[in-house]
Formats: C-alpha cells, structure tokens, sequence
C-alpha cells in the first residue's frame, strides 16, 4: 500500500508539567522536574498525533527510535511546548524533528522514527508470538 504523506506536516501539543511527569514519579532522577522520559513521551504523541489524519483507516504508526538531547530542566507547574516536523518519509518509514521548548526557551530536541503498522494485523501477529 502506497502512503502519501506530506514532508513538512507539522505537529504541536502543549502540558503543564505534573508531580506526575517528574523524574521523581518516573524513577529516572530524585528531584521534582520535568523527567527526560515525560520530554520523550510527548515528542512521540506529538509526531503521532500530526500524522495519524493521513494514514488510511486501520492504520497507526510505532514508534522505532528516538535520539534526543534533553539540555534544561523544567519547574512543575510551568508549560512545556513540543513540536514536530516529518522530515523524511521511506515508505512506511518516517522520521522527525522534534523540538521541546518551556516559557524560557528550548529544553530539548532531536529526531523520532516511526513506522506505519496496519493496528488489528500487528496485534495478531504479536498474540501469535506469545
């Protein structure tokens, strides 16, 4: 099946940082920030919720790699920004930019790959695989 995506689409979203998104809560550090985990997790939501209007019904993408650099910490209670650029599409390969920024500028940035899976056939093969 042929994909046709647009190089360039762009995807945004926005959080206030929780206790809930904190290195503390996610056991990747012992103080109340924004958890380099929490950063990567809403680089990937954003590069998937920018394409998933393209793909043909049934169809979802996964995500394969990720290499960010995450260069400042952020406040609980302060809003993080995250956006998304499809750089590079492969056939059911794509890559992105990904930038995260808070009310003082930029926290992070790098690149995402995710692959486009047809949902209910990947979860069969998976049940097959147990």
């Amino acid at each position: 099946m042929e994909f046709n995506l647009s190089i360039g689409t762009k995807g945004f979203q926005e959080i206030t940082v929780q206790l809930s998104d904190t290195a503390v809560h996610y056991g990747s550090g012992l103080i109340e920030v924004f958890a380099t985990p929490a950063m990567i997790g809403l680089m990937e939501k954003t590069a998937q919720l920018s394409i998933q209007p393209q793909l043909p019904e049934g169809f979802i993408t996964l995500g394969t790699e990720i290499s960010v650099t995450h260069v400042k910490a952020t406040a609980v209670g302060k809003n993080v920004f995250c956006e998304s650029n499809l750089i590079t599409v492969d056939g059911k390969k794509l890559m992105f930019k990904v930038i995260a920024q808070d009310e003082n500028g930029m926290i992070g940035e790098g690149t995402h790959r995710r692959s486009i899976v047809e949902a209910e056939k990947f979860m069969e093969r998976l049940k097959q695989s147990l």
